[in-house]
Parts: structure tokens; sequence; C-alpha cells
């Protein structure tokens, strides 16, 4: 085994270990009663907290969105490499599954960089060192 590909692993399965602390940590809370500052980056949605496409990306990834008709897994790799399914299509599921606000359907810097982490998903790091 390369030693990229061990480390990619080592990666991937670190990144399931810590999900649910991740989605738990990042799911939407709008209440602000206390005055807390928001530290949260919100590319063009004032003053709302969302998850951030890569865990919106791992998160269709890990079968977060079955339920809402997203793919997991190679399944899903598989279905955005040929065309069938889009950032969009995953940010359409999180919306519907209440992990993000609606008007990220219209955030092109989201749904772009939900795309870029698709796409990273579809080109692993394959050099020899």
């Amino acid at each position: 085994m390369k030693l990229t590909n061990f480390i990619n692993s080592a990666l991937i399965v670190g990144c399931i270990a810590f999900l649910p602390g991740i989605v738990a940590a990042q799911t939407a809370n709008n209440n602000n009663s206390a005055g807390q500052i928001n530290t949260n980056v919100n590319f063009n949605s004032a003053n709302a907290s969302h998850l951030q496409p890569f865990n919106t990306a791992f998160l269709a990834y890990q079968g977060g969105f079955k339920e809402q008709g997203i793919p997991s897994g190679s399944a899903l790799i598989f279905e955005y490499q040929i065309g069938n399914l889009t950032a969009k299509d995953v940010v359409q599921a999180a919306v519907r599954a209440n992990k993000l606000p609606a008007q990220l359907l219209n955030d092109a810097g989201y749904l772009n960089a939900v795309e870029s982490q698709l796409t990273s998903f579809t080109n692993p790091s394959d050099s020899d060192y």
C-alpha cells in the first residue's frame, strides 16, 4: 500500500470518527438571545450558522441524506462523476433534512465550495513519495 493511500485512509477514518461531533457542533442555531458573537463563516447569508461545505459534502458521503434520495459512499461519487448528481442536489437534500437554511440554494460561493468537496472525493491524491 502506498504511503499516500494509507494516509488518505487514516484521514477518512478520522473524519468518520469525528463526524458526529462536527455535525452536532455545526447544526444551525440562530437563537442569539445571550448576545454571543457569531464566529462562523457565512458566505452571503447574514447572521446564520450552518454546516460548512466540507461537512455538508462529507455528511452526504456518509449517508446522512439517504432519506432525501442522496446515495452514499462510492454510489455518491459515481452518480456525481456521471452527472446524475450535483452540488445543488446535495445542498437541497441538506435543506430538506433541516441541516441548512434554504437561502444557501442561491449562494454560489457555498454551492461552489460543496462542488469542490465532491470533486475532491473523485480525485484522491495518487502521488508516489
